[in-house]
């Protein structure tokens, strides 16, 4: 090969496990959005940032550092300009702690607070879940009465309600307070030496570190085994018996449907009390699409004054799936008005008219010249009904002579109503038009007054 010729480019793709989230689910992933930001609005949560890099110590001490994901699945790397040890968050309660705890956020009483943001784990990439992934939490810091735990429960039903989503069931536990843990936890270590032959190589590391993680195994030749280990529900004594059976009271109240998992347990070493998943058979056998549970000893052992939390995350790329699953479409709508022009008085008036509907709150497409050339007026229809606008405005010779545009229906019955407007009453026509459409429909109407 000659030194003058061009070598090949190297094809450069994405990193294994992260994902790329393309146009054509943008509509489904907004929906979601929209209607997360509307429901926990309506709950009285604040919306809080925290960076996507923290301190690697803030995770290894609110995760635990005999956990999975401090062990093996954190992206952590030492800042080369200070030797700083940094972590790609892993989770999002230990950020929103550590910024509770430095800005002082429940000085004067209770804090309800959500983030969203991607996270960043190191595991094995399968259907919805990736390595870099993106979560939606609340936490309620402050709060102590069993009545918040039912609250954040509530939520979560009304947002699978508003977003269409069947077949997610709930399931609750307690793990009780420190103590009862310890009885049980030496307990269920006694339990599973006896049978020590049993138990997988997991287990046995696990076995010292973090014994209640078994209870947690996938592993079919160990189920009967953790079925029949010591129950912590067996060893709850005083407060954390009435603070779980006041969850229940409220919960059964109003009539949401649980069932008690006395296996259901945490990863990470600061929840206490209340835990709950909200699980699902369509999405294979890794089904928690949410869960959430109460963190009341993780202020304090950050340096704060002791403060009861109880928050949640879950996953969107899991419920955008399930989305897909039930059907919710995915508006290919890219706007209200597709701007068709042919010649150059015409393009400059575009602009023009354009520039006027956008004031008027809809959302304009202008038709812009491809690499192929600007496109005939057939080309640029096609491109119109192709965007899943309402309307074409269109502009030609004829139309710049006349002062008036050309406003076609894209999709009225008939297919074929054209108005011819003068220019000046273009933006009134097309938003009476698109409002009427709107309220026929009974729909939201895209419109700002």
């Amino acid at each position: 090969m000659s030194e003058n010729k061009k070598e090949k480019a190297t094809k450069i793709t994405a990193v294994k496990g992260m994902n790329d989230i393309l146009p054509a689910d943008a509509p489904l992933w907004e929906l979601f959005e929209n209607t997360v930001h509307s429901v926990l609005k309506s709950y009285g949560y604040q919306k809080i940032v925290t960076p996507i890099v923290e301190d690697t110590a803030l995770f290894k001490r609110a995760i635990g550092a005999v956990t999975d994901i401090v062990e093996k699945e954190m992206y952590s790397f030492k800042d080369a300009m200070n030797d700083d040890e940094l972590t790609l968050r892993p989770e999002g309660t230990a950020g929103v702690v550590r910024a509770v705890i430095e800005h002082n956020l429940v000085y004067d009483g209770p804090r309800r607070v959500w983030y969203a943001g991607p996270m960043f784990r190191h595991e094995r990439p399968q259907r919805g879940r990736y390595r870099q992934f993106f979560q939606v939490g609340a936490e309620a810091v402050g709060f102590a009465g069993p009545d918040i735990d039912a609250e954040l429960i509530m939520l979560c039903r009304r947002l699978w309600d508003d977003l269409g989503l069947e077949g997610i069931r709930l399931e609750i536990n307690s793990i009780g307070d420190a103590a009862e843990r310890q009885r049980h936890r030496a307990d269920l270590i006694t339990y599973f030496e006896a049978n020590a032959e049993l138990l997988d190589e997991e287990a046995k590391r696990r076995l010292h570190a973090n014994p209640l993680r078994i209870l947690d195994t996938k592993n079919p030749a160990m189920q009967d085994l953790v079925n029949n280990a010591p129950k912590l529900l067996d060893y709850l004594e005083g407060e954390s018996v009435v603070h779980f059976e006041g969850l229940k009271r409220i919960l059964d109240h109003n009539n949401i449907q649980y069932t008690v998992n006395p296996r259901l347990v945490r990863g990470l070493d600061y929840y206490n009390r209340s835990v709950f998943e909200w699980v699902t058979d369509k999405l294979g056998s890794q089904g928690t699409v949410c869960a959430g549970g109460r963190y009341d000893p993780l202020i304090e052992s950050f340096g704060g004054k002791p403060t009861p939390a109880v928050g949640f995350a879950m996953g969107i790329e899991r419920l955008v799936e399930l989305m897909k699953e039930a059907g919710e479409p995915n508006d290919p709508s890219e706007c209200d008005v597709y701007m068709v022009h042919q010649g150059e008085e015409a393009r400059m008036q575009a602009f023009v008219l354009a520039e006027r509907i956008r004031d008027a709150g809809l959302d304009v497409v202008l038709h812009c010249a491809a690499a192929s050339g600007p496109g005939s007026f057939k080309s640029q229809m096609k491109k119109a009904d192709g965007s899943g606008a309402a309307f074409a405005v269109i502009l030609g010779d004829d139309e710049i002579a006349k002062r008036t545009a050309a406003v076609k229906s894209m999709r009225g019955a008939e297919g074929e109503q054209q108005a011819s407007v003068p220019f000046d009453d273009v933006v009134d026509y097309l938003v009476n038009q698109i409002i009427g459409a709107h309220e026929h429909d009974h729909e939201h109407v895209h419109y700002h007054h």
